[in-house]
């Protein structure tokens, strides 16, 4: 159940036509009053004797008699219910509306000299609330926090009415679209409203950025239109933006500013971004940047794996981090996804738009960021922009795999923070995101770990045992029973191979990867083995550009024929 306050009018015959007339697409139905401040209350949608007019001046009369005719005075609130909720009867309609009123200050239970109001229902799934600011007694009512109580009282009505229960939210969320913004996207057909395409879109230009200058470049190489408010002295105060086709009725752009796409997307809240860093504060200190974020130029592929490696560390912070420095990781993990979804080949890009588009709720809660503490991140975002758009082939595609791969980690650490915070619609949207990110994950990893699994089924039969030698040394026995029968382990066994022909030794870096974090909540732990081996082993993440040799049916270093293969060469220098 949603209940919205909306902008407080002057005409209380305006709104009054609007909720009783037949709707902007002729969507109003069967118009009628289900609740009022009198139960004798004229009601002009089923009483033929009743006029608009009747019902208006019924409700001005206490404004008339405290002089404030003029002034904004009307109120309105619309409350209404889930696509999937019951139909409520025209009394439990009219029950909600009790109750709203009550708790928003309108007309206190028990108050005989509240504000006059009316409940008015035009659709099976939402009424609207219309009330005049002036009490009987001639006093201002106290609506101090109106809506926030509106939506505390709606989380109660929705777990005595069995409705769908929206998520508790703490005043961070993005601004919503209005009814008529979404009306207009459904007329011209948009997928989006433009304040969300627009919201996007300045957080695509902002991922990365560390300056005004580039932030605004990249606004409009977006195909933006572009204002900025300036002060008399000079100084940039912020900017507005638009759609070059999104109109009013004069035929205007419909310009939005940075605060009202999102709170974190005003000019000020996005110079916080550009503070200086801090020193690292997890280990693996040395992955950490360097102290200026430079412009980069390296492929889509190595941007991918270095992101790789700053969304590892994050995860680390996420897990042991203090609140403030989890709350910068999370705000710069937006950023990686909205440059990841920028340069993603087709196949994943839409899936990962849409993990970036609820992610971004993930990434604002009450816990103020950390100045610098967010910079592996950025820079990881700013390498993915300048990157260039990946292929979904080759080693394009199989670090976009990768990448994805620990992005999950990171989003699912996400929402189990949020969640022991009591941040319930964050941790909603975290959750809403990884399930976008497994889907594309699914698409990405499909080619390259099909690789892998048939190079891994080459294996000759003492190297393949030999690798599953190496799974049961090297972790707990539960968890190797399980490697080992998945249906990845073939591309496990095929990257234990390509590790060891690169000189690692297998044991020790599948214990490293393990030791670092958990693994029960992959859905697939050698999927997610095998790409972290192939990280810190620095192997390509496209098998196909190894050389056969790599797979060949004699272990290159097996322990068993070290001993010979010394002898021999101790033979060959004598």
């Amino acid at each position: 159940m949603i209940p919205r306050v909306h902008k407080r009018g002057t005409r209380t015959i305006g709104l009054l036509y609007y909720l009783y007339g037949p709707g902007t697409h002729e969507e109003h139905v069967d118009p009628h009053l289900v609740a009022a401040w009198d139960s004798l209350a004229p009601d002009p949608g089923r009483d033929p004797s009743a006029s608009y007019a009747d019902l208006q001046q019924l409700l001005d009369q206490p404004v008339e008699a405290a002089g404030r005719r003029g002034r904004p005075h009307v109120w309105h609130l619309s409350v209404r219910a889930a696509p999937e909720d019951p139909v409520l009867t025209d009394e439990q309609w009219g029950e909600i509306a009790r109750r709203m009123v009550a708790a928003t200050g309108i007309a206190p239970e028990g108050d005989t000299a509240g504000c006059r109001w009316a409940a008015v229902r035009h659709a099976d799934d939402h009424i609207h609330i219309i009330a005049t600011l002036a009490r009987e007694d001639g006093r201002t009512p106290r609506l101090n926090n109106d809506a926030a109580r509106a939506q505390t009282e709606a989380r109660l009505l929705e777990a005595e009415y069995g409705l769908r229960r929206l998520n508790a939210g703490d005043g961070t969320a993005a601004r919503r679209p209005t009814s008529a913004e979404r009306h207009k996207a459904t007329r011209e057909k948009r997928e989006r409203t433009p304040r969300e395409e627009l919201r996007e879109t300045v957080r695509r230009a902002v991922a990365g950025t560390q300056d005004e200058k580039e932030f605004f470049d990249r606004l409009a190489a977006s195909g933006l239109l572009v204002r900025r408010r300036v002060a008399p002295s000079g100084d940039l105060l912020g900017y507005t933006v638009a759609l070059p086709d999104d109109r009013n009725g004069k035929g205007e752009p419909v310009f939005y500013s940075g605060s009202k796409l999102a709170p974190d997307l005003s000019l000020p809240r996005i110079r916080e971004r550009w503070t200086a860093p801090v020193e690292p504060t997890v280990e693996s200190a040395e992955e950490q940047p360097s102290v200026e974020i430079q412009p980069v130029a390296s492929g889509p592929a190595v941007a991918r794996r270095r992101a790789a490696s700053a969304v590892w560390q994050a995860v680390l912070v996420v897990d042991q981090g203090d609140d403030h420095a989890v709350a910068a990781q999370l705000a710069a993990a937006g950023e990686v996804l909205d440059a990841l979804a920028k340069t993603s080949a087709a196949h994943t890009r839409r899936r990962l738009r849409d993990a970036a588009f609820a992610f971004e709720r993930a990434t604002r809660s009450h816990v103020r960021a950390a100045a610098g503490h967010d910079r592996a991140l950025r820079r990881a975002a700013r390498e993915l922009a300048y990157g260039g758009r990946a292929l979904g082939r080759g080693e394009d595609g199989a670090t976009t795999a990768m990448v994805i791969d620990m992005i999950v980690f990171l989003v699912t650490a996400a929402a189990h923070w949020h969640a022991r915070r009591g941040h319930e619609q964050q941790a909603a949207a975290a959750r809403e995101a990884a399930g976008h990110l497994r889907a594309a994950y699914r698409q990405a990893a499909d080619c390259p770990l099909g690789v892998l699994h048939e190079r891994g089924r080459r294996l000759a039969l003492p190297v393949q045992r030999q690798q599953a030698a190496v799974v049961r040394s090297a972790l707990p026995q539960e968890l190797a029973v399980r490697v080992l029968g998945e249906a990845g382990w073939p591309a496990l066994a095929a990257t234990l191979a390509d590790a060891e022909a690169a000189g690692h030794d297998p044991a020790r870096l599948l214990a490293e990867a393990t030791r670092r974090r958990e693994l029960e909540t992959a859905d697939s732990v050698t999927d997610v083995l095998v790409w972290r081996l192939r990280r810190m082993a620095g192997l390509p993440a496209d098998a196909t550009v190894l050389p056969l040799a790599a797979a060949r049916s004699t272990p290159s270093r097996s322990p068993v024929n070290m001993p010979a293969k010394r002898s021999a060469q101790r033979r060959k220098a004598r």
